[in-house]
């Protein structure tokens, strides 16, 4: 007979990566100058945030930078455990980014990035976003 086992685990692994252009625009953005950077696709024109290479609507070169936001509106959110995630549009995209949020959150509230004092050129420079008033 056999008997199925269940192991459960964590592997934690470091790594780095070169960002690339676009990515290092956007995270040292966020690190001096509290500003939110985009990418625009040659082909479809839509900005696309975070930056990537290539476009996920019609597969172009992303090659454009484009300043976003600060203020978006939120798309959809979720709650695991005692934080709460939720889906930006900043304004001037194409596109949401995953962030955390602060408050009760509400589909369609326009919400604004609150940055840590210290930033590192991290995605985590923005602390969270919360509801403007």
């Amino acid at each position: 007979m056999n008997e199925s086992i269940v192991v459960t685990g964590r592997i934690r692994i470091p790594y780095q990566w070169a960002a690339g252009p676009f990515v290092s625009r956007f995270l040292t953005a966020l690190r001096d100058k509290k500003e939110l950077w985009g990418v625009g696709c040659s082909v479809c024109k839509k900005v696309i945030v975070p930056p990537q290479a290539r476009c996920p609507f019609c597969d172009g070169a992303c090659d454009t930078p484009k300043q976003v936001g600060p203020k978006g509106t939120l798309e959809t959110w979720t709650r695991s455990g005692d934080r709460t995630f939720g889906v930006i549009r900043l304004n001037g995209a194409d596109t949401g980014m995953v962030h955390l949020l602060e408050g009760e959150p509400r589909t369609g509230q326009t919400v604004e990035p609150v940055f840590n004092d210290e930033r590192k050129g991290h995605i985590l420079d923005i602390r969270h976003f919360r509801a403007v008033t």
